[in-house]
């Protein structure tokens, strides 16, 4: 093996490590705007489903995070767990741009 190479653990610290820290950081930033926010072109329902989805989802990347600590770095997460947690990203990336977008076209009156 060349010195290019990453052993898997490090590829685990290097990939892994920042990708849980991302998804904790999006996931409490949808989690915040949900909590705050009345997003009006969300149904009631829709809008508490998506937060308890949000809310899930972060127990199980907080539990993943803890597993990889406590492992010492070597545990992986199965890409079955991950691509969820991508789409739903995905999906909280697009209801805050569309939140921005409008409350950019109106403005709250005085």
């Amino acid at each position: 093996m060349s010195h290019n190479n990453l052993t898997e653990q490090e590829l685990l610290k290097t990939i892994l490590e920042p990708l849980l820290e991302d998804f904790q950081y999006w996931f409490s930033r949808s989690r915040h705007l949900l909590e705050t926010e009345r997003i009006t072109f969300l149904s009631v329902e829709e809008q508490e489903e998506l937060l308890e989805r949000v809310k899930t989802t972060q127990q199980e990347v907080q539990t993943a995070k803890l597993l990889f600590e406590a492992t010492g770095k070597q545990a992986g997460v199965d890409t079955r767990a991950l691509v969820p947690w991508h789409r739903l990203v995905a999906e909280c990336w697009q209801v805050s741009m569309k939140w921005r977008s409008h409350q950019q076209e109106n403005p709250p009156t005085a």
